[in-house]
């Protein structure tokens, strides 16, 4: 039924584009008639309409015709602005005057933290630099604690690592990508969000729902996209320190030079370290484990606005090492014995990317692009007497052509991708190795208006080695009823293997027995996950008391076709399957955002899940998934427009409802757990003084109510016990941390 109208609807937005009629013409500069140079930027448009364009950087522009469009206006900052006659589709060639007697006009905006458009049709959200600079923002994993659209968690009580989910549903259901191509998946799954400094990134891109299909298949509920610095419109030297009273400290580097007039260059330097130990629950394990990270990228930028080339060129060398366990562990000695429980998880990875494109010069319009990326990741760990290695090694091709139907009301991306993903994992006593290689072709079309709609459908083949060949259907539209409201609706369709170890690796440090149900699947004897994501989204502006605002209400589905289930209800045991029956993620969230006095900046949201499984016990919530979350953000910045120096406040608020626990009431009595986790409530705060644009110093603290989980480790009085469990988390397990730093830009 979804194929049938999405085929419908383009080919009724074809048959309508291939009747319109198109206007051209060039805007040139009149103090300058003898070498005929365009004017890039001018503003055409016809009088009384909505249709308009720009002209490109010779001067030339295209508009949509019809013969009613009599008077066509012609505009550009500091020029007389012209209205002229047209009675024909014959090109014109314009000249402008200047505006002798244009006054001098200071415009002031500010710019939003986090950025929602009234004019996208899929639902997206941009986080820019100043939304990150609210916390402390060590690595991408970190970036979304002031973010209330993604839900921040802890994996397990022992490797402190930070998960993410949207929509109910946890990381690797969503497509996580750097500059639009894919990074977090396969073997990084767990462990890659924090493989990316905070500092590298410039701004992140949060989609909600199925996405585009330029980007893949894999995308079931959401996609981020993580836009990183510029060697271009970087600092020529940023120095970033933090440090913290849990023993974690890091320092980031960023070194750029201009080369010539088209190369740019930038080297980025990352290193964290923690060397302290803790254990304030005296539960003989460590709160936080050890750590150490160097991180090493190199970007290469390459424009010329003559020809239209641009590309860029990324190489980054990664080495993390982890120690976790009991507090009197020392992996030289008790490694491989029971003397004392511990872990070492060890990753090298190195990747290089490269970004070309190329923009028509006389069709501003009309692009094409190539991505490519190889990636080698290769991680080293064991879990008490328990080993798991994983060898990743991907490579990644994305062709793409962008251009128009008849004119810019109607929108194409078309193009063929590659990728091939070798993985050679020891688990335990076992070997999985396999080999996927896919090809795919996409077509997306985008229809807009120009006034109040407008509609993006795609589609894309793939042939898969292991998956088979399908489709993937997307389908985005977004209507504007009135003034400031803005719906949108989507619906799209996602399909992905699943890397079980590397996705639940928190399993090992557990004394749970591994179990697989083959059913005969290409991949661990199991079926590959397909899912059917659906949305709707209101946003709504407003002025209250003369201040700016606005509401958003979102409400999505994803119902699974087939679902890896991963079954946590046998204390003794974690067991994979394919899904016999139904799983249902719904989710609910209204936000609202305000600014009730000048620069200080309110959101607020409430969340409701309701994530439902098929078990081989019967149908179940889904454990560790509060069903009721609400957050609070307060942001104030005392900057007056005649002062340099300034203060910015921040104070995050989340409050977490009752979490079902997964079932331990087969442990002896010692080691059960209650059926649901209690409420909590989580406070973090920061305060930043700017001394100049150059200099600025930081101080906050996260959780400081000091909510603990208590017992978050069963079994700890016997790591190698029957009963050992680390994965049960609902809370922190530290406590308060306080940190500082400091940034240093010369520009």
């Amino acid at each position: 039924m979804i194929k049938n109208i999405l085929f419908s609807a383009l080919a009724l937005f074809t048959v309508q584009v291939f009747a319109q009629q198109t206007f051209r013409g060039m805007i040139m500069d009149k103090n300058n008639p003898k070498d005929n140079l365009g004017v890039m930027g001018a503003n055409v448009y016809w009088l009384n309409t909505s249709v308009g364009t720009t002209t490109n950087e010779k001067g030339w522009f295209e508009l949509p015709y019809k013969p009613t469009y009599k008077k066509l206006v012609v505009s550009f900052v500091g020029y007389k602005t012209d209205t002229l006659e047209i009675n024909d589709l014959k090109p014109i060639h314009h000249f402008i005057t200047e505006n002798t007697t244009l006054d001098e006009v200071a415009v002031t905006v500010q710019k939003k933290a986090t950025a929602k458009s009234y004019l996208q049709t899929q639902n997206v959200f941009t986080v820019n630099s100043d939304e990150l600079l609210k916390a402390a923002c060590c690595n991408l994993a970190e970036s979304f604690e002031t973010n209330p659209s993604i839900d921040v968690n802890f994996s397990d009580a022992l490797t402190g690592t930070k998960q993410i989910q949207m929509l109910g549903l946890n990381s690797p259901y969503l497509m996580i990508a750097q500059e639009n191509i894919q990074m977090v998946r396969g073997a990084s799954q767990v462990y890659g969000l924090t493989f990316t400094p905070g500092t590298w990134i410039e701004s992140i891109q949060i989609t909600k729902g199925a996405g585009s299909v330029v980007n893949g298949y894999e995308s079931i509920s959401g996609q981020i996209n993580a836009e990183l610095v510029k060697p271009l419109t970087d600092d020529k030297l940023f120095v970033n320190g933090y440090g913290n009273l849990n023993g974690r400290y890091e320092i980031n580097t960023h070194l750029n030079k201009k080369l010539s007039e088209k190369w740019q260059t930038g080297l980025y330097v990352h290193g964290n370290y923690r060397g302290e130990k803790f254990d304030n629950n005296n539960d003989s394990f460590l709160d936080m484990p050890l750590a150490e990270q160097i991180n090493v990228m190199n970007r290469w930028q390459y424009a010329n606005n003559e020809t239209g080339w641009v590309s860029f060129l990324n190489i980054r060398y990664l080495n993390d090492a982890k120690q976790t366990g009991q507090i009197n562990f020392n992996p030289f000695q008790d490694k491989g014995t029971t003397n004392a429980w511990g872990s070492e998880i060890n990753t090298e990875r190195i990747d290089t990317s490269v970004k070309l494109g190329y923009v028509f010069p006389e069709m501003p319009f009309q692009s094409m692009g190539l991505q490519l990326a190889y990636s080698n990741h290769d991680q080293d760990s064991y879990f008490g007497l328990r080993t798991y290695n994983i060898q990743h090694q991907s490579v990644y091709s994305n062709f793409i052509f962008n251009s128009i139907i008849g004119d810019t009301r109607h929108k194409f991306k078309t193009g063929v991708s590659f990728t091939h993903d070798n993985y050679d994992e020891y688990v335990v006593n076992d070997n999985f190795r396999r080999s996927e290689n896919s090809i795919g072709a996409f077509f997306e079309y985008a229809h807009d208006n120009n006034d109040n709609f407008s509609l993006t459908a795609g589609l894309r083949l793939d042939h898969h080695n292991l998956l088979g060949t399908f489709l993937t259907p997307r389908l985005h539209a977004r209507y504007v009823p009135w003034e400031k409201g803005v719906l949108r609706a989507s619906v799209g369709r996602g399909k992905r293997s699943a890397n079980i170890f590397a996705e639940n690796q928190q399993l090992f440090a557990s004394s749970r027995n591994i179990i697989i149900n083959n059913e005969g699947g290409n991949i661990y004897g199991l079926n590959p996950e397909t899912a059917w994501n659906y949305g709707v989204s209101y946003l709504q502006g407003f002025n209250l008391f003369q201040r700016k605002g606005d509401i958003t209400f979102d409400f999505y589905q994803t119902n699974f076709d087939n679902q890896i289930v991963v079954d946590w209800e046998n204390p003794q045991q974690i067991s994979f399957y394919n899904l016999n029956g139904s799983s249902i993620a719904n989710s609910f969230q209204v936000e609202i955002n305000y600014e009730p006095v000048k620069r200080l900046n309110i959101r607020t949201a409430y969340k409701y899940f309701d994530v439902s499984t098929d078990y081989a016990s019967g149908n179940l919530s889904k454990p560790l998934q509060p069903q009721n979350r609400f957050f609070a953000n307060v942001s104030y910045d005392t900057k007056q427009e005649a002062r340099e120096g300034h203060w910015r406040f921040d104070v995050t608020y989340n409050f977490n409802g009752e979490q079902r626990l997964p079932n331990t009431s087969s442990n002896p009595e010692a080691y059960q757990l209650p059926s649901n986790a209690p409420t909590y409530s989580l406070l973090n705060a920061q305060v930043t003084k700017v001394f100049s644009n150059k200099f600025e110093v930081y101080v906050g603290g996260e959780n400081i109510t000091n909510y603990k989980q208590v017992n978050p480790i069963l079994g700890a009085d016997n790591p190698f016990g029957t009963n050992f469990d680390s994965t049960i988390i609902y809370a922190p397990i530290f406590g308060s941390g306080y940190y500082a730093g400091f940034r240093f830009n010369i520009d």
